[in-house]
């Protein structure tokens, strides 16, 4: 059986920077109506990139909503309209200085689908060409490299906790596994 929602309304709750929220008012397969509370976001790009000696490079920030910093792969916000493509290029070279010499595609994926909208796409950066970082003005970055295994560990032990940074790895390796990068 196929379910869906017919949306009846939608009344714009909140509008920010990053996020809008809205709500819709919504009619069940069953016959009955429901709220929906959802997060209208313009989607991301992560990208794992990985230099020719097989290290991959990360990077450590700040984030506010859990008060602590965090190694992730390199990411961004993508502008409304903005191609991810493009995104991940520029974010590549915003956070880690690196240029991508192969840039393929992994997912897109879909990091909180209960109640938001976001994709996030998935790139894997080979052939890197080191330049200059240009991070944003209120981005403050640390840059490490680690091993795939060292990175593997992280995410078991718990020291990796971003959804992005777990997926991206996992894509990768299963990839590798596969011969489709």
């Amino acid at each position: 059986m196929k379910y869906n929602e017919k949306t009846i309304s939608t009344e714009i709750k909140y509008e920010g920077s990053v996020i809008k929220v809205r709500r819709d008012e919504v009619d069940l397969c069953n016959g009955k109506t429901a709220s929906r509370d959802i997060v209208e976001h313009s989607g991301g790009v992560c990208i794992v990139a990985q230099k020719d000696n097989g290290k991959i490079i990360m990077v450590k920030q700040f984030r506010k909503p859990f008060d602590e910093e965090i190694w992730e792969i390199p990411a961004g916000k993508l502008n409304y309209g903005e191609d991810h493509y493009s995104c991940g290029l520029r974010e590549l070279e915003e956070e880690t200085g690196y240029k991508a010499g192969k840039f393929i595609y992994l997912s897109g994926t879909y990091p909180t689908p209960g109640y938001c909208n976001e994709i996030t796409h998935i790139y894997y950066a080979t052939d890197l060409i080191q330049g200059e970082t240009r991070p944003d003005e209120d981005e403050f970055l640390d840059i490490a490299e680690f091993t795939e295994e060292e990175i593997l560990d992280m995410i078991v032990s718990g020291k990796i906790k971003d959804a992005k940074t777990i997926a991206g790895i996992l894509l990768v390796k299963e990839f590798k596994q596969r011969g489709l990068i």
